[in-house]
């Protein structure tokens, strides 16, 4: 107990320990000890979580009809229920005809993946920056992997022009929109490095781009046109999607080995039916959802504008990071701005490099304009611009 007790106040005097919110929701407001707050650091993106018109018009629809809250065990037993070939269908059809395969997390699926697919005759060539969840993926794998710096492609190119002619299959591993910076992936140029080695798959991971981009929401693979090109696809749907779940766009061969070889998806019960079609009423829905986007991009473009120098500059999406640096100074300007009704929270090390330490604005679709301009008005002692256009 010494160690773990010696822990915690290591952290706590560092300003790094974490503590689990007590708060309550009200759509997109979150009420706490300072009172009700614009939610700010929600990964609900499109604003779906709380549009009870939507919850009304599944709950009525042949979707929820009959629906188990249940599915009892995996889908390997006696969980596969129709609604969960349904659902890859529609992802297969969206997806160019690529197979599609469902998880119960994001955090299953790329921990799940990588230890299947990737041997010790394989190489896992990944971004620094890459989420926890890959990072174990490849731990657990029993392949040798390398990280080549952020969004570095020269690096990545020199690190497969030595190494990759020793491997059997060679893994270039990499998010789409990167979940702290907020910054993108140039899938286009990973795409021309893989075509120069035969042996090489390229795995997205967009987590954070399903929904908000591309024309159908499909994502960044979808926005520059390399769908087709992506060998392991992973998406998510309790972010933009306001529901549980994940999925792997694939080769139909692919998706057999996995199924025949995956841990957490042969040994876990899979989600409730009801959940999945919630989520497939949902994804049916998402091509519509072009306001949303637009609305969306606008408030990006805004906020990134007023947090110019302050990582404004860093951010291509709807996240993005306000970057303080030590971690006492974050913590205690979040806390101000949650004092002025703005729920925000501060990210510091382990998951941001010391000395970046910061508050993630995390906009969702159902952020207003007045919403948006009051934020950045409560922020303007520490900005270089507001953007009042």
């Amino acid at each position: 107990m010494k160690q773990i007790t010696d822990y915690l106040q290591r952290v706590e005097s560092e300003g790094c320990l974490r503590t689990l919110p007590q708060v309550g929701y009200e759509g997109k407001w979150v009420v706490g000890k300072e009172g009700r707050m614009l939610n700010l650091s929600s990964n609900d993106y499109l604003g779906l979580a709380a549009r009870t018109d939507l919850q009304a018009r599944f709950l009525e629809s042949d979707w929820a009809a009959g629906q188990p809250f249940s599915s009892t065990s995996s889908r390997l037993l006696t969980g596969n229920y129709p609604i969960y070939t349904q659902l890859e269908q529609q992802l297969s059809a969206a997806y160019e005809g690529k197979a599609a395969l469902l998880f119960n997390s994001g955090y299953h699926a790329n921990t799940g993946i990588l230890p299947a697919l990737a041997d010790k005759q394989t190489l896992i060539v990944a971004d620094k920056l890459v989420h926890a969840s890959l990072i174990d993926g490849m731990r657990l794998s029993t392949a040798r992997f390398v990280r080549f710096a952020h969004n570095n492609y020269d690096q990545l190119e020199r690190i497969l022009s030595k190494e990759a002619e020793a491997y059997e299959r060679v893994i270039v591993v990499t998010e789409s929109i990167f979940s702290m910076d907020g910054d993108l992936a140039d899938l286009r140029r990973l795409v021309e490095i893989k075509r120069q080695f035969p042996q090489v798959w390229l795995y997205v991971d967009e987590a954070h781009a399903v929904g908000v981009r591309g024309e159908r929401g499909l994502g960044i693979a979808e926005e520059m046109g390399v769908i087709q090109e992506i060998d392991l696809l992973v998406g998510t749907f309790g972010k933009a999607m306001a529901s549980m779940g994940a999925y792997l766009i694939c080769d139909p061969r692919i998706k057999a080995y996995l199924v025949n070889t995956m841990r957490p998806l042969i040994f876990s019960t899979a989600l409730p039916p009801f959940q999945i079609a919630w989520t497939a009423f949902l994804f049916s829905l998402l091509p519509s959802m072009s306001a949303e986007r637009e609305h969306l991009h606008r408030l990006r473009s805004r906020l990134a504008n007023a947090l110019q120098g302050k990582g404004g500059e860093i951010s291509d999406s709807h996240i993005i990071p306000y970057i303080i640096g030590e971690n006492i100074a974050t913590l205690e300007k979040a806390q101000e701005l949650r004092g002025k009704g703005y729920y925000c929270l501060a990210v510091r090390p382990p998951t941001v490099p010391r000395g970046t330490s910061r508050i993630r604005f995390s906009l969702t679709a159902s952020t207003t304009e007045t919403e948006l301009q009051g934020l950045i008005l409560s922020l303007r002692e520490n900005v270089h611009a507001i953007q009042n256009d």
